[in-house]
């Protein structure tokens, strides 16, 4: 398939057929449960299903699923809850630490929307083309529903759809997207191959955390700023001591990244627990519990292992502005991220690139040279 035709020709539904069903929660299952799932799936966020017609969806949706047999409707979805969510559930909600237990027990759906994307909840056509999807995605839709059998027979012409109903659904990332496009480097060569610079791919504004900054008041700072994803900075005089607020990074020594993956594997005790610590102690243990178990992180935590978990901070993910784009994305996808930060010689933070931002740059290019 010849240059960047493979974006119009090729459906989305390739990019999801080889994946499992969908993995749900239920409007009434705990946050404790939800929780379980995520980590027993080993997944960062899960749609919540209700009954249909007693809810209104995230953003107005009516995401529906339907019995195969008889057509009638079985589930709304609602909205979708991440990791993250949960967090700020556990470190937010007033109650104090003898609460905890009663947090853990309230019910999934009123967590819905503690952060910005699970007020997102979006369908996609199997039949629209990663063309077409890349547009939604480029503006900040990290995940889509793709449905496996359509029964609304919906016009081709509405690639992103606010009504559907289906006997089942898949879920496309951001994630499926830029693998997809790295697959197809070659073919779309005239872009990937150029420079981060050239592209004008990075975001220059980049909110940041100091190093010493609590991860509970960084996970309320995020929320008010609508951040899925900050770095994290050395400190420097300029900060002021005590005062819980995120930084304006460019030009700061980049320390690593805190986001939503960094809480994959942790359980509701680790994450209320470990609220409490710097965010860089907390992004050691976490690194600890993501290569050794929760078990080493907690012994770490308490002082009861024979290594500084700090130590165990993994480099944050970087390249530079002469980075090609086809490196940024191999680079990302390697270390299972959604950002990559640019930073010059010296390690200093120049900016962000983030998946968003890509899928933004390739579908934009001059159509002359795309197709």
């Amino acid at each position: 398939m010849a240059m960047g035709g493979v974006l119009k020709l090729t459906k989305v539904q390739e990019l999801v057929q080889h994946k499992g069903r969908l993995v749900e929660v239920p409007y009434t299952a705990t946050v404790g449960d939800t929780l379980n799932s995520l980590l027993a799936k080993n997944i960062l966020a899960v749609p919540v299903a209700a009954p249909p017609g007693q809810w209104v969806g995230a953003g107005g949706s009516m995401i529906m699923e339907a019995d195969k047999s008889t057509g009638r409707m079985r589930k709304q979805y609602i909205g979708m809850v991440s990791v993250l969510d949960i967090l700020i559930h556990v470190v937010e909600e007033e109650g104090g630490e003898e609460d905890f237990a009663g947090r853990l027990s309230s019910t999934v759906a009123s967590v819905i929307g503690h952060s910005l994307e699970g007020l997102s909840l979006w369908t996609v056509s199997p039949n629209a083309s990663v063309y077409e999807v890349m547009e939604p995605m480029s503006k900040g839709i990290h995940r889509a529903l793709v449905p496996v059998e359509s029964l609304m027979h919906q016009p081709h012409h509405a690639p992103v759809e606010i009504m559907e109903s289906s006997t089942g659904y898949h879920m496309l990332t951001q994630t499926d997207m830029v693998r997809f496009l790295l697959v197809h480097a070659k073919e779309l060569e005239f872009v990937t191959g150029l420079s981060v610079s050239t592209l004008g791919l990075m975001q220059t504004s980049v909110f940041a955390a100091p190093s010493n900054m609590k991860v509970m008041d960084v996970v309320k700072c995020m929320r008010n700023v609508s951040l899925a994803a900050v770095a994290i900075v050395e400190n420097s005089p300029d900060i002021i001591p005590d005062d819980p607020m995120l930084v304006i990074g460019r030009g700061r020594k980049l320390l690593g990244k805190f986001s939503a993956s960094d809480l994959r594997g942790c359980t509701a005790e680790v994450l209320q627990a470990w609220s409490s610590l710097s965010i860089m102690d907390f992004f050691g243990k976490a690194s600890v519990a993501q290569q050794f178990g929760v078990g080493a992180a907690t012994a770490a935590y308490h002082k009861e292992g024979s290594f500084d978990s700090r130590e165990m901070v993994s480099p944050p993910v970087t390249c530079y502005l002469t980075s090609s784009l086809q490196e940024v994305m191999s680079t990302a996808l390697q270390n299972h991220v959604h950002q990559v930060w640019v930073v010059d010689n010296q390690g200093l933070l120049l900016g962000v690139v983030t998946f968003s931002d890509i899928m933004k740059v390739v579908r934009n290019f001059p159509s002359k040279q795309l197709f």
